[in-house]
């Protein structure tokens, strides 16, 4: 049985938060029944330097039902610079980490198929989506191109995968010895020498408050796809906690 943090990258999100927590909470407990889990698993929130009461919530939460628990960045640095700081806090308890964005686009019951592949040996489970048909045609059009882009600058990407993924203490020490902030992260997985098996599931709408992807953020982490394909890993790895203000206890 092994040790599971859910982390979850949060950014102004006191809206869809109470709901995040309730689905992701039964979703752990269920695990933790079911003999998958560890009975210290954690569902750990990373607040991106919000600006409402995200951090306040987390916290609350967290005094009430250890289960929950949390990070407070020093200041917003962005989505993969957030993630990655709840990834790097999840290798340092040598736990396996299942990362999932607050807004409940992706579908919560996926984790019970990334965590039976956990179950027969996967180091990194990516959730993939199974269509795009809610898209407009121009999404689906640019959403290709932008794959193949990626892939035209040595970005090896997994087609409709984002950030929904399971990652095993190993894959997390391989992903330690890339450096840097803002990390391209869907970029980097592909490269970590593990086999990135997949699960499909349908995405919802997001269940409340709205996109924190502005067109210039989505530019700038296109940017960093580019870069990601040229990264060579150090021989350190790096240091959990870097841009850390506040961590709750596990």
């Amino acid at each position: 049985m092994e040790k599971y943090f859910i982390v979850v990258p949060c950014y102004n999100e006191e809206a869809v938060l109470p709901e995040t927590m309730r689905r992701l909470g039964s979703k752990l407990m269920s695990l933790e029944e079911r003999g998958v889990a560890s009975g210290d698993s954690r569902v750990l929130f990373v607040d991106d330097g919000s600006t409402d009461r995200t951090w306040e919530m987390i916290r609350a939460a967290h005094a009430e039902y250890p289960i929950f628990t949390g990070i407070s960045l020093d200041r917003n640095r962005g989505h993969q610079t957030a993630l990655t700081e709840g990834l790097m806090a999840a290798r340092a308890e040598r736990a396996v980490s299942i990362s999932i964005d607050a807004d409940l686009q992706d579908d919560v019951d996926a984790i019970d198929a990334m965590a039976a592949e956990r179950e027969r040996g996967a180091h990194i489970v990516c959730g993939v989506r199974a269509s795009r048909e809610t898209d407009t045609f121009f999404k689906r059009t640019t959403a290709r191109g932008y794959y193949r882009l990626m892939r035209a600058f040595g970005s090896k990407l997994i087609y409709d995968h984002a950030d929904f993924r399971l990652m095993g203490p190993e894959a997390l020490d391989a992903l330690a010895l890339y450096h840097g902030d803002d990390l391209f992260l869907r970029g980097l997985i592909t490269r970590l020498g593990f086999e990135c098996r997949t699960v499909s599931y349908d995405r919802a709408e997001r269940f409340a408050g709205e996109s924190k992807y502005t067109l210039k953020k989505m530019l700038r982490l296109a940017l960093k796809g580019m870069a990601s394909g040229r990264m060579s890993p150090m021989s350190v790895p790096r240091e959990p906690y870097t841009h850390t203000r506040e961590a709750l206890g596990f």
